[in-house]
Formats: structure tokens, C-alpha cells, sequence
């Protein structure tokens, strides 16, 4: 009736498993994941299952990737240019609010600035500065 107590004539077996070992991943092979990741559309889970990783580590390295490439600084922006307007679509907007020079700067993340042609200069710097670093 000792077995609750210790007895120094019981010996336990502790087995020590390895479960592998912890991959590290270059930003070079990082980088060839994710934009395999980015080729199509549903692709997050196949790329993910075929390197052998899991969906949410992809989805990280992907926004990892998104945020690298957002601050990289300047880069191109596709321009869309429209179809000229009929005169009388001209005429009652030109006499609703008097628009001339206007400009649209999209930023990241959904942000886009609307400025007239009179508008000072460094003043739009200090602006475009401050929503940069955020």
C-alpha cells in the first residue's frame, strides 16, 4: 500500500524525443516563397504546404514584404487619364466649385491628399513628411 509514497526502489524511464530542429530561412529564399506566394490568386496555402511551412508563417512574411516594399521610398504610380468632358458636364462644374490645377497624391494604405494648384509648397512637404514616417 506504499505506492503513494517514494521508494527509492522505483526507477522511471524518461525518454527524451527530438522533435527536429527549428529551420532558418534566408531573406533570399524568404523573398522566393512569397512571391511565388503572390503569382496567383489561392496560392497562399499550396506554396506553403509544398515548402513544407505553415499558412500563417507565409502570411507574415508576406506582409513583411508588403511593408519593405511600401517605405522603400519613391516609386512609379500608374496614371489614369480620362475621357475629355462634354461641355455641359464643363460648364456645371466649373460653376459649381471653381477647380483649377487639382491634383490627387495617393499614398499607401488607402490615404490619398487633394490639393489645388495654389497650394504652398512646403507646407505640402511638411504634410507628405509627417504621413510618411506613420
Amino acid at each position: 500500500m506504499d505506492s503513494h509514497t517514494y521508494s527509492a526502489r522505483r526507477f522511471q524511464r524518461l525518454e527524451v524525443v527530438e522533435t527536429g530542429r527549428r529551420r532558418r530561412w534566408s531573406e533570399d529564399e524568404k523573398l522566393r516563397i512569397v512571391l511565388e506566394s503572390l503569382q496567383g490568386p489561392r496560392l497562399v496555402s499550396a506554396t506553403a504546404r509544398r515548402h513544407g511551412i505553415s499558412r500563417s508563417l507565409l502570411l507574415i512574411w508576406r506582409r513583411a514584404f508588403d511593408m519593405s516594399r511600401s517605405t522603400a521610398g519613391p516609386a512609379f504610380v500608374p496614371a489614369v487619364v480620362s475621357e475629355a468632358e462634354t461641355p455641359p458636364e464643363q460648364a456645371r462644374r466649373t460653376s459649381a466649385s471653381p477647380v483649377v490645377g487639382r491634383m490627387v497624391i495617393v499614398l499607401g494604405r488607402g490615404r490619398r491628399i487633394v490639393v489645388d494648384a495654389g497650394v504652398d509648397a512646403a507646407a505640402l512637404t511638411r504634410v507628405l513628411d509627417v504621413l510618411e514616417r506613420r
